[in-house]
């Protein structure tokens, strides 16, 4: 930019610069203006670039590299070279403590040196590991502002619970008491969210207490649940829970779990789903004279979790210190639903059976619930409270139901029927192979039977077929002449070996030629 472009304009130019202007309308111009209407587009595009960043703010909250708290919690940021945020508390403590050590802000501020001694400027950005560097995992989305009070939910698009149940059928066999139970509570958690108070009346939480025997379903249920649902899930683990100051991780680190799913956006992690599983490690500790520290004292920490409260959260981290930041994340409107297996409760459930129908004529057998798989049906509140949940905690989960015992016939659905089968993975992977997978249904039956025998529910389903697939997964690769696998019951029970067929004999096409005359 040179001086001519800020000269006087005569009115003797006048003309000249309107002729100018009309040259440019036709394509024409000059090297001087050029070199203006250039100037003048840059200046235009570093407004509009101003103006974007202006209107597109920055997706995360500032966090203070000090005291690690969130620009919400905290107040404004100062901000200092390399990135660093310091809040306004920080700021004056700092200062405060500069002015306890002897010298003044004025001697600071003119560098005064010599009545600092031992004090060295420090340049910031020699710092390269201390710069205000915060992983992805400890960033807070910014909260968007409410103009409007829209509601968070929109009833219609909740599904109904016949849909929600219909949609958890194509992937769980049986439990059909579990899952329409857990689909009418469901529905009704979000119709209390997406519901108004002017009236007076709060609809309260329908927390879940869900027992069932290992290997039921219970985690894959609530799982399922979520994909339908589209909401943030967190699914931690009771055992690893302690009181406050001990070991282990606190209480709120299930919160910071859903916030962690909800991608660290607030607003959306607390309309989320937390599933805590192996809640029946949690139970109180019997006969013992210690603290109770992963006991009784979590199921009380959880108390004001499950009610609904504001509760202060570690961002990315599992417990609390003075280098992760803290929010506060509302429990109101988070759906808590807790799962266990709860093994000695069926002892206790036998006692009070056979206490009431031991005494009289039409007293009963004490072997008569021996043998009956189904007995955690039969539950009720005192038997959970004598298995050591305490009242406080088993009222803030007011729905509790049992999923049944998996029998013969239910594996061998779950083998084939689910949407993602154990069968179809298997004959997916040997289709890629260019190799048919087949089952007898006898073969269905004894690795049923195996399983059963096992006593840990489906879970043993993939182990026995992962161990009789080894060898078949294996030799596949090699020959390029099989062409269709079957599985037999003499195979499964190492009796005997699968059935092969080489590719081009009559068994595979007369199998090829039914389906093709289905589709057709």
């Amino acid at each position: 930019m040179n001086n001519n472009d800020y000269r006087e304009v005569t009115e003797d130019e006048v003309t000249t610069v309107s002729t100018d202007q009309n040259e440019e309308m036709n394509g024409q111009k000059s090297g001087d203006d050029t070199q203006s209407a250039s100037a003048n587009e840059t200046v235009q595009a570093e407004v509009t670039s101003a103006d974007q960043s202006d209107d597109k703010e920055p997706e995360y909250e500032d966090i203070c590299y000090i005291c690690r708290r969130p620009e919400h919690i905290a107040g404004k940021m100062i901000k200092i070279p390399n990135n660093i945020c310091i809040c306004q508390d920080c700021m004056q403590k700092t200062f405060d403590s500069m002015n306890q050590t002897g010298f003044s802000m004025d001697d600071m501020l003119n560098m005064n040196m010599g009545k600092m001694p031992n004090i060295s400027m420090i340049n910031l950005s020699d710092l390269q590991g201390m710069q205000g560097f915060i992983p992805n995992n400890q960033k807070l989305k910014k909260k968007k502002p409410k103009d409007k009070k829209e509601p968070v939910l929109d009833i219609k698009k909740i599904p109904a619970p016949h849909k929600i149940k219909a949609s958890l059928d194509e992937y769980i066999v049986g439990q059909e008491h579990a899952k329409k139970v857990m689909s009418v509570a469901v529905y009704n958690h979000y119709k209390r969210i997406a519901s108004d108070e002017k009236d007076g009346i709060e609809i309260e939480k329908s927390n879940m207490l869900m027992i069932g025997p290992t290997g039921s379903g219970k985690t894959y249920l609530v799982k399922t649940l979520a994909k339908l649902l589209d909401v943030p899930l967190a699914i931690t683990d009771a055992t690893s829970l302690t009181e406050a100051g001990y070991i282990g991780d606190d209480i709120e680190s299930v919160v910071s779990k859903l916030l962690a799913a909800a991608d660290n956006d607030v607003e959306r992690a607390e309309h989320g789903i937390i599933f805590i599983d192996e809640i029946d490690k949690i139970a109180k500790k019997r006969n013992t004279n210690q603290r109770d520290v992963s006991g009784e004292s979590v199921q009380q920490g959880m108390l004001k979790l499950l009610e609904g409260a504001e509760v202060e959260v570690p961002v990315g981290a599992s417990s609390k210190n003075a280098m992760v930041p803290m929010t506060m994340v509302n429990t109101k409107n988070i759906l808590f639903i807790c799962g266990g297996a709860f093994p000695e409760l069926e002892d206790i459930i036998k006692e009070r059976l056979n206490k009431s129908a031991s005494i009289g004529f039409k007293s009963e057998l004490k072997d008569k619930y021996d043998q009956d798989e189904n007995i955690l049906q039969k539950v009720t509140t005192e038997d959970v409270r004598k298995f050591g949940m305490i009242p406080e905690f088993l009222g803030r989960l007011p729905i509790m139901f049992t999923l049944e015992a998996l029998t013969e016939d239910m594996l061998v659905r779950i083998l084939k029927e689910p949407k993602n089968a154990i069968l179809k993975q298997y004959q997916k992977l040997l289709t890629m192979d260019e190799v048919k997978l087949e089952f007898e249904d006898e073969a269905l039956m004894a690795i049923a039977k195996q399983a059963k025998e096992k006593k840990v529910g489906a879970r043993a389903l993939r182990a026995i077929i992962e161990d009789f697939m080894l060898d078949i997964m294996y030799e596949i690769p090699k020959d390029d002449n099989i062409g269709m696998v079957t599985i037999t019951r003499e195979y499964v029970e190492k009796k005997g070996g699968p059935l092969i067929t080489m590719r081009g004999c009559a068994q595979i096409e007369e199998q090829k030629e039914p389906e093709i005359a289905a589709g057709e």
